[in-house]
């Protein structure tokens, strides 16, 4: 199993979910498609975004720009809190999930894992690839979200929040993963065509 960079960083959080998927190509390949992989494409996961801010009555979602992964959470306030360059990558951020029109606020990795002011929520998690020593060749994808809240108001919040979001949190995964095996392995699987 790859050492688990978020370990670093949020060791003990108020919630955990992993996410794992296998694909038939290198770390390398995978993690570059994971972190290049324009998350808004998909239709479900659009819809997702949408619902959300209906509920939480947020400001309409701007005209998608095709992007990154990495380069869209960037632009919506995450940091990048570790990274070993074809294997794994940590994304961070601070932000009061609960509001309608949610900021995300990077916070420098060597002060993370000890930031603690008051009323937020910090979140990180991973995109990990890790080769399959049982199957040469294939590659395990995968997501691990962690988030605790810095005072007992904020995790009270944040609980009250996550029983509502956390079916399309976990969606988000669901429809994500398989996403990037297909664009993997649709790349690099031989042709059919005579």
């Amino acid at each position: 199993m790859v050492d688990t960079l978020i370990d670093r960083f949020l060791p003990a959080p108020d919630v955990r979910t992993v996410h794992a998927i296998q694909i038939r190509a290198t770390p390398e390949r995978v993690l570059q498609v994971a972190q290049e992989f324009d998350l808004e494409s998909l239709g479900a996961i659009r819809a997702l975004f949408r619902i959300r801010g209906w509920l939480l009555h947020a400001r309409p979602l701007p005209p998608h720009v095709p992007r990154g992964l990495a380069d869209q959470l960037t632009t919506l306030g995450w940091g990048t809190l570790a990274h070993e360059p074809g294997r794994q990558r940590v994304f961070g951020a601070v932000t009061r999930p609960w509001e309608g029109d949610v900021r995300f606020r990077p916070v420098p990795p060597e002060a993370f894992a000890a930031f603690a002011e008051p009323g937020l929520v910090k979140i990180a998690w991973t995109l990990e690839a890790e080769p399959d020593p049982r199957r040469p060749g294939e590659t395990i994808l995968r997501t691990e979200t962690r988030a605790a809240g810095t005072d007992e108001d904020a995790r009270r919040r944040f609980r009250r929040y996550w029983r509502r979001a956390r079916p399309g949190i976990v969606l988000i995964r669901w429809v994500l993963l398989p996403a990037v095996r297909r664009k993997c392995e649709g790349a690099t699987a031989p042709s059919t065509t005579r």
